[in-house]
């Protein structure tokens, strides 16, 4: 079988993305296949010259990677890829579409609101702790988390607008923050996140290794955990994401759920999330790779 990764993109992601898809080449050689690796911020035309018996896994994160541009790409031409379709790609890509989705079928948010810069400063949720996020984006990029509203300058605020026109507006959840991966469907173990002190979860934390990563959690008790994957799950099936996924969730202090996000494409690098919580599942980095494979396989039944 051969196999085609792609990696990097165009997108604030595209350092990550690359890494990911590094780490899933070298996965996928080591898993016996033929792999060949492109960059598609050169573009789409390469798909062209693709042959028909390849298999893509588009390991890219953020715009034109993870919204639906480069799947539909790939669907007009034929190719059979891992991971969420074009339409629900550039779906579960919007934060507020899925946060409306997660409401209608029961899933557990927080209070938010969809808001511009001039709305910004009437809403009550600005007057508490809370997240403000643009819509789309990824690994922690256009978050600003306002512990202490009235420590938050005009400044940092008008720099997540000057992104993008609008921002999802949350309530700050106090608790546990854990992550649960989908693998076909099903929920692998919990990763209890915990940043270094004083500092939160975002895009430097990520990636500086100071962030301590559990799996599977000490401080959430095993129901909990079982409802988390549940609720995975059920987030993963709403926004029909189909091969995989991660769902950002909170537990606060009561044990109950607040779920955030779902990542379609989640970071792969060694230092990630997915591949740590396959690890403890026993699943490693070339076997991993073999699953991807084998649910485009049987999916585009070739």
């Amino acid at each position: 079988m051969n196999v085609l990764v792609l990696g990097g993109g165009n997108s604030p992601e595209r350092e990550v993305s690359l890494r990911s898809a590094r780490a899933v080449a070298n996965a996928a050689r080591r898993a016996g296949f033929d792999v060949s690796e492109y960059d598609p911020a050169n573009g789409f035309s390469y798909f062209d010259k693709s042959p028909k018996d390849i298999v893509v896994l588009p390991i890219l994160h953020g715009i034109n990677g993870e919204d639906g541009v480069v799947q539909a790409a790939l669907e007009e031409r034929g190719l059979p890829f891992l991971g969420a379709d074009s339409s629900s790609s550039a779906a579960c890509f919007d934060k507020w579409l899925t946060l409306q989705a997660f409401k209608e079928y029961g899933v557990p948010t927080a209070e938010s609101q969809l808001v511009k810069r001039e709305d910004f400063d009437k809403s009550k949720i600005s007057k508490k702790p809370y997240v403000l996020k643009v819509v789309h984006g990824g690994s922690s990029i256009g978050v600003l988390i306002a512990r202490d509203p009235s420590k938050i300058t005009q400044e940092q605020i008008d720099e997540i607008f000057n992104l993008e026109s609008r921002a999802v507006l949350e309530e700050l959840v106090e608790g546990t923050e854990i992550t649960v991966p989908i693998l076909d469907g099903a929920a692998l173990p919990v990763i209890e996140i915990v940043p270094p002190v004083g500092g939160e979860f975002d895009y430097d934390n990520k990636y500086n290794g100071k962030t301590a990563e559990i799996c599977p959690p000490k401080s959430v008790s095993e129901p909990v955990q079982k409802e988390a994957q549940r609720l995975a799950e059920k987030a993963h099936q709403i926004r029909n994401c189909r091969h995989l996924s991660r769902t950002d969730l909170m537990v606060r202090p009561d044990g109950s759920l607040v779920v955030f996000d779902i990542n379609t494409i989640p970071g792969l690098t060694n230092q990630s999330l997915f591949p740590k919580s396959a690890a403890v599942a026993g699943i490693t980095m070339p076997q991993l790779a073999k699953r991807f494979v084998k649910m485009i396989v049987r999916d585009y039944n070739l």
